[in-house]
Order: C-alpha cells, then structure tokens, then sequence
C-alpha cells in the first residue's frame, strides 16, 4: 500500500494528499501514518510546500468526516432507533442504550469529537452520532478541523523533520493504528455475539 500512497502523493500532489487523507477518513484501513509523513518528506526535498500539505491533509479529512456526518445526519435517531428494535444484534445497540449515548455525547461532544481524530478508527466513528444526534454542522465542522489539524500537522511536520528517515514513523504508528483498529473489530464482534437487548424505560 505504501508503494501506491507514495506513487499517487508524487503524480497528484496536493489533490492526491487531500483525495487519500478522504479515502482514510471513509476507509480507514488505509493510513494517515503513511499519506502525511511521506507528504511531509516531500515537502523536506523542495517538492511541496509544507503549508499546503497540512491544508491539503485537512481539508480531505474534514471531507471525509463531513461525508459520514450527512449520512448519519441523513439516517437520524429514531430511524437508528427502529433499526436497533428490529435488528439491535449488528449494530449492538438497544433503544435504551441509544438514549444513553445520546446523553454521553450530549455532554462531551466538545471534547469527543476533537480527541477521536487522534485516534486510528474513531475519526471515522465519531462523525456518526455527531450526524445521528444532529450536532450543528458549524461546531462540528470547527471541532473536526481542531482534531484533524492537530493530527495532520504532526504527522506532516514528523516526515518533514525526519527526511528521508520519515519511514520511521510508518514502522511504530502503522503498526499501533492497525492493532487498534483490530481491538475496534474484536469489540464489535464480540458485542454481536453477546449481545441481549435491553428495553427498559
């Protein structure tokens, strides 16, 4: 994947580091840890300007966060919370349970949804209930953009210190982000396994 990041970054440019840092934020399994440090070596070596490799990195991640948000948006809270009384077991979520995440999110949104983007898999999953439970899309926008500029530029500014030993920082991050979008897979499954509905008032 790497080989495909680094050909797409060098024929693209600033498009080819918006359009994957989009695609990360849609798809997770391809890495941030690799699109923006391998940007920022470019930018080392004269090929970018690192300015416009971090606004390029953030734009596509607020692209591809905004893309979940108006999909959740879309689907809303009582369409999820008929879908969680027919089929709770895969989406591992009761009304109940619903109605308690509502609330937790409620009261610290403005923490959770900067803090998600830090984290491989929950910059993508964080977006949802801001959608479901209709955050307003100023805030959210502003709060995504908070998060993700923190991310892209340390990422960008790690592969523009490092140089050509930016490679680095794909062989300790990749890794952990990859383990932790494991752990996020093995929860889920095993949510769907134990799963027991719970519709108490």
């Amino acid at each position: 994947m790497t080989d495909w990041i680094t050909d797409l970054v060098e024929s693209m440019g600033y498009i080819g580091i918006l359009l994957l840092m989009f695609l990360e934020n849609v798809f997770p399994p391809i890495p941030s840890e690799v699109i923006m440090p391998l940007a920022g070596f470019g930018a080392a070596e004269g090929k970018f300007r690192l300015a416009l490799v971090i606004a390029a990195g953030l734009t596509g991640t607020l692209g591809g966060a905004l893309f979940w948000y108006a999909l959740a948006r879309r689907i809303g809270d009582q369409r999820l919370r008929r879908w969680a009384d027919r089929h709770g077991r895969w989406i591992t979520l009761s009304s109940v349970e619903i109605d308690r995440l509502e609330q937790w999110f409620c009261r610290h949104r403005g923490w959770a949804v900067p803090l998600a983007h830090l984290i491989p898999g929950l910059r993508t999953l964080i977006s949802i209930p801001a959608g479901v439970f209709a955050m307003p899309l100023p805030r959210f926008a502003v709060l995504t953009a908070l998060g993700a500029g923190v991310w892209t530029s340390a990422l960008a500014a790690a592969g523009y210190l490092l140089g050509d030993r930016f490679e680095g920082v794909d062989r300790y991050l990749g890794p952990v982000s990859t383990a932790i979008i494991g752990v996020l897979f093995l929860v889920y499954i095993w949510r769907v396994v134990h799963f027991r509905p719970d519709r108490r008032a």
